[in-house]
């Protein structure tokens, strides 16, 4: 039986198992199938990628140098390591927990991996997160900063995000299936992050009763290795990668397990 959604043209198997060979494909094809349907009708398409962290920039900006007076001459960038993260992960979260309710024609019709939506929800962002990632290593050069070889523990970080964000992905999107307010819960989290995220204060306004909190939080802890890579030109501190690496793959494993426990009965409920 072929799916109705015309973005995606998928022979159907005859069991699940059968799909194992294909991931690569089918994975490119959800991508691809997100990525459409999110500017099908935008004039702008991916210039948003630029304009939303730039316009925050400007905003935070000129409230935190010219309101607030403040001495630090690379704000802008300061600022933009701390947004970066941030939109990646709020809107990459948010739509992977989404995504097997919105894809329900897909679950239920075709016998796919059914962890394979919000992890292809998630990735589908990184199209926007790899422009957002030029924009901030052109501010960078542009504010003064140099290529040096601890640009070299980027891919790493980001690479951890991304973990942390489809094993979140993968729990709240099994939940959603059968508690339908869990969107609202995490755009509600995500709301309360930009404030307990550092993006337009530093790590050493935190009180010290607070910063164990902050450094297994992988968001805060992602802005504190960039402000180091990119702003100090010094390697991120290691217990923070250790305790960013630990919290991201025991989500990602936490997540899996619950989505498991939860994927046979989505039938009923979507």
């Amino acid at each position: 039986m072929q799916p109705r959604n015309p973005q995606v043209t998928i022979q159907q198997p005859h069991n699940a198992t059968s799909w194992r060979g294909d991931l690569p494909f089918l994975l490119q094809s959800l991508i691809l199938k997100d990525f459409r349907i999110r500017y099908r009708n935008m004039s702008l398409g991916l210039l948003w990628s630029l304009l939303n962290p730039l316009i925050m920039m400007g905003v935070l900006t000129f409230v935190f140098t010219k309101v607030f007076p403040n001495p630090n001459k690379q704000f802008p960038v300061f600022v933009l390591c701390g947004l970066v993260p941030y939109s990646f992960f709020t809107v990459a979260w948010l739509s992977g927990t989404t995504s097997i309710v919105e894809n329900a024609s897909l679950v239920k019709r075709i016998p796919i991996p059914r962890e394979i939506v919000p992890i292809a929800a998630v990735l589908s962002n990184c199209v926007h997160l790899l422009i957002q990632i030029v924009l901030l290593l052109v501010c960078v050069l542009a504010f003064g900063g140099t290529v040096n070889i601890q640009w070299f523990w980027l891919p790493l970080v980001w690479l951890l995000e991304i973990v942390f964000v489809c094993g979140l992905a993968l729990l709240t999107s099994a939940i959603n299936v059968y508690v339908r307010d869990m969107r609202y819960i995490v755009e509600s989290i995500n709301t309360v992050l930009f404030w307990l995220v550092p993006i337009f204060y530093g790590f050493e306004m935190i009180p010290r009763q607070f910063v164990e909190f902050y450094q297994f939080n992988p968001v805060a802890a992602l802005v504190l290795c960039l402000r180091h890579i990119l702003l100090q030109a010094t390697a991120p501190p290691m217990a923070t990668i250790v305790k960013l690496a630990a919290v991201a793959f025991a989500t990602l494993a936490f997540g899996s397990f619950v989505f498991r426990r939860g994927k046979n009965a989505f039938y009923e409920h979507i």
